[in-house]
């Protein structure tokens, strides 16, 4: 239950931060907005903060988590009739700007300890604890 809590605050949070960006600064398509943080959402719950957020600490898995933002939105945007340099200057506005949530929420996900094995400080959990 704690990961659909979870993921239902990451995917509010980056909905929010990318229709700013991409609906009312681009002039994206709201449905196409949400298809894009659909697949930022959990691609980055899964990469970032299951597997590197635990694993490492919380500037390394919020670097992959603003590349794999840029990544997402300049591909995905795209095949939706904007150019590759449109798509690029606005990914490059969006990465970051969902970086500093990714921040904040890894705080949230290793107090929470979903990763469950280390939350960034690399003790192994049993389970007797």
């Amino acid at each position: 239950m704690e990961h659909v809590k979870a993921l239902l605050i990451k995917a509010a949070a980056t909905l929010v931060i990318l229709y700013l960006i991409l609906g009312l600064g681009l002039g994206m398509a709201f449905e196409y907005v949400l298809f894009i943080t659909l697949v930022l959402g959990i691609g980055s719950y899964i990469a970032g903060d299951l597997i590197i957020l635990p694993k490492t600490n919380n500037k390394i898995a919020t670097g992959s988590d603003v590349g794999l933002a840029f990544i997402v939105v300049w591909l995905m945007g795209i095949p939706y009739g904007y150019s590759i340099g449109t798509m690029a200057i606005t990914a490059i506005i969006a990465a970051p700007v969902v970086g500093v949530f990714e921040f904040f929420f890894h705080t949230y996900i290793s107090n929470k300890e979903l990763g469950r094995y280390g939350s960034g400080n690399r003790k192994w959990k049993t389970e007797i604890e």
